[in-house]
């Protein structure tokens, strides 16, 4: 049954209503040593200090499939470095000297160690030149992390 004249005005307005009220937050920009294991939803403006390509794949000729490359790069600000997981586009992106704006980027565990990554929700962006000297010498990805399981009541927590 089709709605009537009234009710998609109305359906309309609502809408409207729902849409100016709506806002967008600003970003909170935090720092390389504010990072932990396991959290997201981070934004953050790095240097590129260096790019290593791990792993670069040829698929066989075809419209659908696609290279897969790997890079780790050193990434860091005045607080910090931490190794960045660049993957496919994000490899062209990571230029030595390069700054860096990593939205919504999480915080990977890779045998022990804290890795940058930013998935298919996330945006790597290369931005104006930053003015900040990067403190090479407290480097996240160097401490190692014990992961551990607690059982409380029945209910299973991971923890780093």
């Amino acid at each position: 049954m089709a709605t009537t004249g009234p009710q998609q005005r109305q359906g309309q307005e609502q809408q409207q209503q729902q849409n100016k009220t709506i806002e967008k937050r600003k970003p909170v920009f935090v720092k390389v040593d504010q990072l932990n294991p396991g959290t997201n939803g981070h934004t953050l403006i790095a240097k590129v200090l260096s790019s290593n390509m791990v792993v670069q794949k040829g698929r066989a000729p075809s419209r659908n499939l696609r290279q897969t490359r790997i890079a780790e790069c050193l990434v860091g600000d005045e607080t910090g470095t931490i190794l960045f997981t660049a993957r496919n586009d994000q490899v062209d992106l990571m230029k030595p000297g390069d700054t860096i704006i990593f939205r919504n980027a999480k915080i990977d565990m890779f045998k022990g160690s804290m890795r940058v990554a930013v998935d298919k929700w996330g945006r790597v962006e290369v931005t104006d030149p930053a003015n900040f000297v990067v403190k090479e010498d407290n480097n996240l990805s160097l401490v190692e992390y014990e992961i551990f399981i607690v059982k409380v009541l029945g209910l299973v927590y991971k923890s780093c």
